[in-house]
């Protein structure tokens, strides 16, 4: 196993077992102890100590060679008192006060142990209806969604990680405006994920810009009708803003239901690519693609061989694992769902010298798609002839069809720290970037680079330090030496259009049980039209759901408590006049270089009822006018009762080439410096602050302490690339 220094920080700060705080295992003792752990159950079939002990060294091989990892509650617990070990789990919430507080408690249980979980409130009566049994009112699904945020706040995953949580409610639900708002303010239900259910008849109606039904889930009826483009419209806005809701294809996602006489599939996990019952969970792993490419060739035979391995180890898994709660073991072993994706696809693309944004691109992701999950499906069969098809197959599409082990076997999660640790590209996306620069000390700086792009270079002859460090700076290839050639395929996720985003999303899904984990990335000037159109393209593809994200648009909003007036803002014949400035203010300065304009000093000024001013200065180079006129704007829209959450998110994010070049330089430009200096009286810190040196900076600094990783934005979660932080 060779490993970077990123997966040695993501394995010692996630992974390791520690005692009294200090690491007592290595990374191949941790392989050995899962691969120990998983075999072990083949007894349960009448295996011998030795077949036992022939599958032990075939797992640990499988993993010490990267080829392969599961999913990190396997990675974490197997062979462990937990022994939880996977990681999607969906929970039902009725329409009752102890069916949603049963959710609550069932939810708490499994993100201690180390899952996420899914749940739908559709079935939840809508705000305000009447309460028969009391004669009051009803709360509503948003309300009881913060009931949930809180809990999750509450409890951490296992010692590692706050729990995640998918909310999904149903577009012909009486709250759906309601919904579709709740995460306008990127500071309310931050431990959830939030999607909007669309139905067929949804979808008809938009095609034909007509009205659709509105039904109160408590009694089964049509309440009222309401406009399809309307909704649609505010769905995309707030993706547009924030990428809260992404959009889940209900109908679609049941017409692939394995076993639809058992009931029907209502959400997903947070990340959204394991549709599952109530009370289900499925335990994944992902294929390294990387791995089987020589000389220019997939190695086909040899991923065959290591995706059988694959699957007996994720059946293995169904019968080690702990699972949180009786009826949720019941379920899942009822059904055996496993979802074996894959990892590596941009590293594999780069070997073969494909252009990820290429229709070559999308039709070798339909072609390895198919074989994995043809040989998925074909273990599955040797394994059922062995061991006997899961218990619900005859409630199940394959009654007529037997034998069949598992109800699914595939799917494409994201795999955020196991590719870490695997030393390849993430899930299916494209890589985000081939060189960066991280500062390590005061002046000391570290080049890593991208494993699969550093072998490509050396191979081609092309390797240099300076080579890295242009490719750093300029976030990519297309300013250097490299010869036309080589930069067509060089692609880096912002070299690739939302149309090829989705396209590929769509090949690998045509192949896939269950679903596709995957963030459509939009540059920060995209409009409501790009990503309107994205997800009707997602629809008519074949997608079952679609997660979108424009740059700069999720970590441009900070906390605004505290910082509005409660002074009125007068209007007089409808013009806004501003607060008058006050006698005393208190507030800080603090100084930036600017790349291209020398010093610029950013003074805050606050007042009893929050911040009131904004003054710049320049040194000699600087352009003081300018400076001077944005303060001015600023200071007169805060004082007019302008949201700072507005005002940031205009000026946050802005890019300045002077700034982009300049390694001094710590902000993106003037008015970004402006915005950092207020966000930190706001927040009292400046979160994922931007200290990276080089490149178009769309990136962010990982806050977990001496990391300083890139934070990249994809499946739904802000994912260190570093030390495998994330926010879900």
């Amino acid at each position: 196993m060779i490993l970077s220094n990123s997966a040695k920080t993501v394995l010692e700060k996630r992974y390791l077992t520690k005692q009294d705080g200090q690491i007592i295992e290595t990374p191949k003792e941790m392989i050995r102890r899962v691969a120990k752990n998983i075999s072990a159950y083949d007894k349960n079939y009448g295996a011998s100590k030795e077949d036992i002990k022939k599958s032990e060294e075939e797992f640990f091989t499988l993993m010490w060679s990267q080829k392969f990892m599961p999913n990190s509650p396997t990675l974490m617990n197997a062979g462990k008192d937990l022994q939880q070990l996977s990681a999607c789990f969906v929970l039902p919430i009725e329409d009752s006060m102890e069916s949603i507080f049963d959710a609550v408690k069932n939810a708490a249980l499994i993100h201690k142990s180390g899952g996420g979980t899914g749940f739908s409130f559709s079935k939840l009566r809508p705000a305000n209806s009447t309460v028969r049994s009391t004669g009051g009112v009803a709360s509503g699904p948003v309300s009881f969604m913060k009931v949930f945020n809180a809990s999750t706040e509450a409890v951490k995953q296992g010692g590692v990680r706050r729990g995640a949580n998918m909310a999904i409610l149903r577009v012909d639900h009486p709250d759906i405006d309601l919904f579709i708002d709740c995460k306008k303010d990127n500071n309310e239900l931050t431990n959830f994920n939030i999607s909007v259910g669309i139905t067929e008849e949804f979808m008809n109606a938009l095609e034909e810009n007509s009205t659709y039904n509105i039904v109160d889930p408590k009694t089964n009826k049509v309440v009222m009708e309401k406009d399809a483009k309307e909704i649609w419209e505010k769905i995309v806005d707030g993706a547009w803003r924030n990428g809260e809701p992404g959009v889940v294809f209900l109908d679609r996602i049941n017409e692939s239901n394995p076993t639809p006489e058992l009931g029907e599939i209502e959400s997903t996990n947070p990340c959204g690519e394991q549709p599952l019952l109530p009370f289900e969970s499925c335990n994944l792993g992902s294929i390294n693609f990387a791995k089987f490419v020589k000389d220019g060739e997939v190695q086909w035979d040899e991923m065959a061989k290591d995706i059988h391995t694959a699957i007996h180890f994720l059946d293995n898994v169904i019968d080690a694992n702990n699972y949180p709660l009786k009826k949720i073991e019941e379920i899942t072993k009822g059904n055996r769902k496993i979802g074996l994706g894959v990892m590596g696809f941009a590293d594999l693309l780069l070997a073969l010298e494909i252009p990820y944004n290429s229709d070559k691109a999308v039709a070798l992701a339909e072609k390895l798609m198919k074989f994995v999950n043809d040989e998925a499906r074909k273990k599955s069969k040797e394994l059922a002839e062995v061991r006997g098809s899961f218990p619900n197959i005859d409630q199940s599409i394959f009654k007529n069809n037997k034998p069949m082990r598992h109800a699914t076997v595939t799917t494409i999660a994201p795999t955020g720290s196991i590719s870490i640790i695997s030393g390849c590209s993430s899930g299916i996306e494209p890589i985000f970037a081939f060189s960066f620069v991280r500062n390590i000390l005061d002046d000391d700086k570290l080049i890593e680079v991208h494993p699969a792009f550093e072998e490509l270079i050396k191979e081609k002859g092309y390797y240099s330090t300076d080579l890295m460090e242009k490719v750093a700076e300029a976030g990519g290839v297309k300013t250097t030496e490299l010869p036309a050639s080589m930069k067509k395929y060089l692609v880096t996720a912002h070299d690739v259009t939302p149309y090829w985003h989705m396209r590929i999303q769509a090949a690998f899904q045509k192949h896939v049980d269950n679903a596709v984990s995957k963030t459509v990335n939009f540059p920060n000037e995209a409009t409501l039209e790009d990503v309107a159109e994205v997800y009707i393209l997602a629809y008519q593809h074949g997608c079952k759901g679609v997660t979108i994200y424009r740059d700069g648009s999720r970590d441009a909003q900070v906390l605004s408590a505290g910082t509005k007036s409660s002074e009125p803002v007068l209007t007089i014949d409808s013009k806004i006049i501003p607060r008058a400035r006050p006698e005393e203010t208190f507030g800080n300065t603090k100084k930036y270089l600017i790349g291209g304009c020398g010093k610029l000093y950013v003074t805050v000024n606050q007042d009893e009822d929050g911040i009131c001013e904004v003054f710049t200065n320049t040194g000699s180079e600087g352009c003081e006018a300018m400076a001077e006129a944005l303060a001015r704007i600023i200071s007169i829209s805060i004082r007019s009762g302008i949201d700072i959450d507005e005002i940031l998110g205009q000026l946050k994010g802005i890019r300045c080439i002077g700034c982009i070049i300049d390694d001094d330089t710590e902000v993106l430009s003037c008015p970004d410096a402006i915005a950092q200096s207020i966000e930190k009286v706001v927040k009292g810190y400046n979160e994922f602050q931007l200290d990276f040196i080089g490149g178009p900076r769309t990136v962010e600094i990982c806050p977990e302490e001496d990391c300083g990783g890139l934070i990249v934005y994809q499946d739904g979660c802000y994912i260190c690339r570093n030390c495998g932080f994330t926010k879900c």
